[in-house]
């Protein structure tokens, strides 16, 4: 064959970036399908149905999930998030402080306090009676739940104020004080508010992180009418030795944790696009 004839040959087609994706996407839904026919058939789903969601079990769940556990959740959850806000905010101001020492405790606190696991503070707040004979945590069971999850959520919350404050343009400041306020003054009244709008979606995220962490609550071992969520679904589950009222509590979790998440991502969103 002549030389000029292989030239000729048309060569072999090469395929478009665009059907390189349609395969690698028709791929992925293939291996996708395959997984969950795979788990379809290996599941058990009469075992799975009686151990995970029983009917007549869940139904002993009610009213006490809402009336206590709900309620005891909300009332640590927000507890705890306005200890977190107040505190955090005077850490974070406290950060920025031009007087050092002030800033060397709010990050020894934050340090500390973000590094520590959750459930070591709530095991600590149940020594506290021991180590200060005669002194008991205001608000009793309430307090101590709250108190553990303000300590924790104060440092995280100090970090999304600095971030806040810092965030709001200094022009600010300085258009305050031309106007003869005083720094304290230009601080409260301008600067602050300011920030706080800035923080609001992941203010949010907080809150949710801190409902979550109420869990942590059956630590100091709480009983009757001071039980959240968690440790009314595992006490339900012990008794009928089921795991239907863990479920439940978990979907209860589900029915506040997920609005607010939709909540701080639209937040989120109007904050970007009025950037």
């Amino acid at each position: 064959m002549s030389d000029q004839s292989l030239a000729a040959e048309p060569g072999k087609a090469r395929l478009s970036p665009r059907k390189k994706q349609r395969i690698s996407r028709a791929i992925q839904y293939v291996l996708l399908v395959a997984a969950l026919v795979g788990v379809v058939l290996y599941a058990d789903w009469p075992s799975l149905a009686q151990n995970f969601a029983k009917p007549d079990v869940a139904e002993k769940a009610l009213p006490e999930l809402f009336t206590i556990a709900l309620k005891n959740t909300l009332i640590y959850t927000a507890g705890g998030f306005v200890f977190a806000f107040v505190v955090g905010l005077v850490l974070a101001l406290m950060r920025l402080s031009t007087v050092r020492p002030y800033r060397w405790i709010s990050g020894l606190y934050i340090e500390i306090f973000r590094g520590l696991p959750a459930l070591l503070i709530f095991l600590l707040i149940t020594f506290l009676p021991l180590a200060l004979p005669g002194f008991a945590v205001p608000g009793g069971t309430y307090g101590q739940g709250i108190l553990g999850l303000g300590l924790v959520g104060a440092a995280y919350q100090a970090e999304v104020f600095r971030a806040g404050l810092q965030a709001v343009p200094k022009g600010q400041t300085e258009a305050a004080r031309s106007l003869g306020m005083s720094a304290t003054r230009a601080q409260i009244t301008v600067v602050i508010p300011q920030a706080i709008r800035i923080v609001i979606p992941p203010t949010t995220n907080q809150f949710v992180a801190l409902l979550k962490d109420s869990s942590l609550v059956l630590f100091l071992g709480i009983s009757g009418e001071y039980v959240e969520l968690a440790k009314f679904g595992n006490d339900l589950a012990s008794q009928y030795a089921n795991a239907t009222p863990i479920m439940v509590a978990g979907l209860t979790y589900l029915l506040v944790t997920v609005p607010l998440g939709h909540l701080a991502a639209r937040l989120e969103k109007r904050k970007v696009r009025a950037r």
